[in-house]
């Protein structure tokens, strides 16, 4: 207990009434300070005030203690001496950890456990300021416009290549493809042509067209599946057919 020399105001939290006499005239005078005593099973019901002590003592430390509860009744940088404890201290040091506690140390030779509150109020904020103080890093790109700068010459980066104008044709985005055909949605006006294209196919000159059938002029109830004129009304022999413009779009 010399560890606890100067120490203020304590809370002596016990649960055998036996050792409670005995006990706080030891604490008294290994402080010199104050002892306030509390039952263990009553700590519940104590109204004491936050960062109220300076040390508290618990004579038989279960992990069922409220931990955090203590840490808010101690002022900054006061102590958790735990005289004896219920489990194996790895167990209980990670429980104070997580409960707030720092150093918190186990001494071999009698079991005992002592931790400590942060130097500082739980809940306790701070502004934090990412400003430079320097002022180095606002002036590294800073162009004072007084002539001293050299400056590049944009049109030296461009070489004789960069300058010649592309052929409009592989500005297609359907040329992209190798194949002369249009892509959904074209608009870089292949669509058209192609469309164009077609309609002038469409209206070909039938006049030397021959029959592999030879029952192309008498109807359609005479007509091969594949022949072009059907749909066509018939017609005499050798005369000249031309196919509708519309006859190679489709239905739908």
């Amino acid at each position: 207990m010399e560890q606890f020399k100067g120490t203020a105001k304590t809370l002596y939290i016990w649960s055998q009434s036996a050792l409670v006499q005995a006990s706080t005239e030891k604490l008294k005078e290994a402080t010199g300070g104050e002892v306030v005593l509390e039952n263990i099973n009553r700590l519940t019901f104590a109204t004491y005030g936050e960062s109220t002590f300076d040390l508290i003592v618990i004579e038989n430390a279960q992990l069922t203690d409220a931990f955090d509860k203590l840490l808010l009744l101690l002022k900054p940088n006061g102590k958790l001496h735990l005289a004896s404890i219920f489990g194996t201290p790895e167990v209980f040091q990670q429980e104070l950890k997580l409960s707030g506690f720092i150093n918190v140390n186990v001494n071999k030779d009698d079991g005992t456990l002592t931790c400590q509150k942060p130097n500082y109020e739980t809940g306790s904020a701070i502004k934090l300021s990412f400003a430079k103080k320097d002022g180095k890093t606002a002036s590294i790109w800073k162009v004072n416009g007084d002539g001293d700068e050299e400056l590049i010459d944009e049109d030296d980066l461009l070489d004789e290549e960069d300058k010649k104008k592309p052929d409009p044709e592989s500005l297609r985005v359907c040329g992209t493809t190798g194949k002369r055909k249009a892509c959904k949605n074209c608009s870089c006006g292949l669509a058209e042509e192609l469309e164009t294209e077609a309609a002038q196919k469409a209206k070909a000159d039938t006049a030397n067209a021959k029959s592999s059938c030879g029952s192309c002029y008498l109807g359609d109830a005479f007509r091969c599946s594949t022949c072009p004129y059907l749909g066509m009304p018939a017609f005499k022999p050798g005369e000249k057919v031309e196919l509708a413009g519309n006859l190679l779009n489709d239905d739908i």
